[in-house]
């Protein structure tokens, strides 16, 4: 039996002027945390929200498993700062639980003493916290994440990504994030995929960092990403992806020659 959530074939978005992603192949596996990164415009949340089915793909197909359940967080939560809001209320937004469910799910996310407090009072950890325990009322297999951490400083940003595989470890859900930082999120991924407009590179991050694709988007500036924080495996999966992040080898790399540049480039390449 697959343990993919989501596979995505020859999955392409345009937006009618130009080709935001092409030929884009990847799967999304049970338990696991998958980063992508890439630079601006390269189709990072288009990705996301194709593969979630927020999105239709132009081109290509994503097949996801029966009856799977998402829990997505958007990039920008706008509140009317006029509103009451409560982060209980919050949290209770289209989802019907009741009362213990979402106290549940404020407990594990490390905010329940804030369940009375508005949700326009909460700092931005705070808020990525309240964002997160309404995506797991869902009671989620796969938390989809577009950039949870941004606005954080970098303690703020470790504390989250420990949140997140703790929440990985006790829920049994795989994440799939985006990011645009990489000084904590490499060391907080099983694996991560370096997209500009295609996935131009992917595997475990100390061999993804090493490889020419992702030093031609990224520079050589990056070596330092790993060190701030790294989480310790105790769990598996079954598969060899899987492995600690030390291990290298072929089975966690798939590099490919594009015949291009990476390097400047400010999008997809038709």
């Amino acid at each position: 039996m697959s343990s993919n959530l989501i596979e995505a074939r020859g999955l392409g978005v345009s937006d009618g002027r130009r080709r935001i992603l092409y030929d884009v192949d990847m799967a999304l596996r049970s338990g696991e945390i998958v980063t992508i990164v890439g630079p601006n415009g390269a189709g990072k949340t288009t990705l996301l929200r194709a593969l979630v089915g927020a999105l239709k793909p132009s081109e290509g197909e994503v097949w996801r498993r029966r009856r799977l359940r998402i829990g997505y967080t958007p990039q920008k939560l706008t509140i009317d700062r006029t509103l009451p809001l409560t982060v209980d209320r919050f949290v209770a937004l289209g989802s019907g639980a009741g009362r213990a469910a979402r106290r549940a799910a404020l407990e594990t996310v490390g905010i329940p003493e804030l369940d009375g407090s508005q949700v326009t009072d909460l700092s931005g950890g705070e808020l990525q916290r309240a964002a997160l325990a309404r995506a797991l009322l869902r009671e989620p297999d796969l938390l989809a994440l577009d950039e949870p951490t941004e606005g954080l400083d970098q303690p703020g940003e470790a504390a989250f990504y420990r949140l997140i595989d703790r929440v990985r470890r006790q829920t049994g859900a795989a994440v799939c994030m985006i990011s645009h930082d990489l000084h904590v999120v490499m060391g907080a991924s099983d694996r991560v995929v370096c997209l500009n407009g295609h996935v131009c590179c992917e595997g475990a991050p100390l061999h993804v960092t090493g490889t020419p694709e992702y030093r031609a988007l990224f520079g050589l500036g990056t070596q330092g990403a790993l060190a701030l924080y790294r989480h310790e495996h105790d769990h598996t999966h079954g598969h060899v992806h899987h492995q600690t992040h030390g291990a290298v080898g072929t089975e966690h790399h798939r590099g490919r020659d594009h015949g291009h540049a990476l390097a400047g480039s400010g999008g997809a390449q038709p």
